[in-house]
């Protein structure tokens, strides 16, 4: 049978991807600092997990910058979107996240700027 639900518009993907992490129990465990049945990191682990985010971050710069003003805002609108609502709790690493989200496009415009010698 034919699905015929309308396909969803950019604003409802974006919203249905960001509600998932509320529902997949990742924010829960977040919040209380637990972990189901996962042992503690080593610190290899979290010095390897650190290369990787920070490779991450650059390879995201690198893509933003060749973007279209279009993806740059559409990276702005998903950092506004996380930031605490009205009425709300602001949480520490929500804040921190769309702060630091809102500085990779930033980073990605000036990189932009710069022309090749």
């Amino acid at each position: 049978m034919p699905d015929s639900d309308p396909p969803l518009g950019p604003t409802e993907l974006r919203q249905r991807a960001l509600s998932s992490w509320d529902n997949e129990g990742g924010a829960l465990a977040a919040a209380l600092g637990t972990h189901a049945d996962h042992p503690d990191l080593t610190n290899a682990e979290l010095v390897q997990l650190r290369i990787r985010v920070i490779a991450l971050e650059n390879l995201m710069i690198a893509v933003l910058a060749e973007g279209s003003d279009r993806q740059l805002q559409v990276a702005r609108e998903m950092a506004d979107y996380i930031s605490p609502r009205p009425g709300f709790t602001h949480h520490p690493l929500t804040v921190q996240a769309a702060g630091h989200m809102t500085d990779l496009v930033h980073r990605a415009v000036n990189f932009r700027t710069v022309q090749p010698k």
